[in-house]
């Protein structure tokens, strides 16, 4: 009998885990007779996400775009200041403590003024995301370039090397980690803010439709739309997990299981 490697058994692991709670939830909940519209059953919210599939896929791709579109955003954005912020110790005095005034807002207050200025829908949804995803991309960008040692700065100016230079041949590559790792947590966070929008302010996408669901008790639906933005979660974290390993391989030590590795 030929076992398993071990990269196969870590492969298999999170179906086999996500397998026995789905038997364990489906048990409990025949057993102890729990209400459907307390805790339906993981067999009925499977029945729900195929009847109701046409209309869950229309609001999960209406999600789906809201979050890239503000993620797309904080990465620009977040990126460049993350940037001049590393570049220049006072932008980094004045607007770092501005940074983790705005991000310690909570986001779901925001969403009302927004929906002022822009009106409901996708806009306040795209900028939600925008707000919750650019705070780590900034920081981790500016992180990984302010710990470039001193030293081999010093090596490249006697060299001859300017600034730009250092930064595009040294600080760039020696913060791909960092940036990697903040693009993981961030596409996260951009599902979080488009969904909070959603349940506020639109009508369409996964939030809209799971506060519809809520409004009439339809409990296996809106488990169907956490589903949902589960796996559109997962699929975009292994994607981002996939290209750290590929263009970051040089800064892996040790085989990681979080990072695909």
């Amino acid at each position: 009998m030929k076992f398993l490697t071990s990269k196969q058994i870590k492969f298999l692991m999170p179906w086999v885990v996500m397998f026995f709670i789905l038997i364990i939830w489906e048990i409990i909940v025949r057993v102890l007779s729990i209400r459907l519209f307390i805790l339906p059953p993981p067999s009925l919210i499977w029945w729900t996400l195929l009847d109701y599939h046409q209309s869950i896929i229309e609001h999960a791709l209406f999600t789906l775009t809201n979050t890239l579109l503000g993620f797309c955003l904080g990465v620009m954005i977040g990126s460049l200041l993350g940037i001049l912020i590393a570049s220049w110790q006072m932008l980094y005095a004045g607007f770092y403590p501005i940074l983790v005034g705005i991000n310690s807002i909570p986001k779901a207050a925001i969403v009302p003024i927004l929906v002022l200025w822009m009106g409901i829908g996708q806009p306040p949804a795209i900028t939600t995301a925008f707000l919750l995803c650019f705070f780590p991309i900034t920081v981790n960008i500016a992180t990984g370039l302010i710990t470039t040692e001193p030293e081999l700065e010093d090596v490249l100016r006697s060299l001859g090397a300017s600034k730009f230079d250092i930064l595009m041949k040294i600080g760039i590559p020696r913060s791909l980690p960092y940036f990697f790792a903040s693009l993981k947590i961030a596409i996260t966070l951009a599902f979080v803010g488009a969904v909070i929008s959603e349940t506020i302010a639109s009508n369409e996408g996964i939030g809209y439709l799971m506060l519809q669901a809520a409004s009439q008790f339809r409990t296996s639906l809106m488990f169907a739309g956490l589903f949902v933005i589960a796996c559109m979660c997962v699929c975009t974290y292994l994607l981002f997990a996939h290209l750290e390993k590929h263009f970051t391989k040089w800064s892996v030590r040790k085989d990681v299981i979080i990072t695909g590795g």
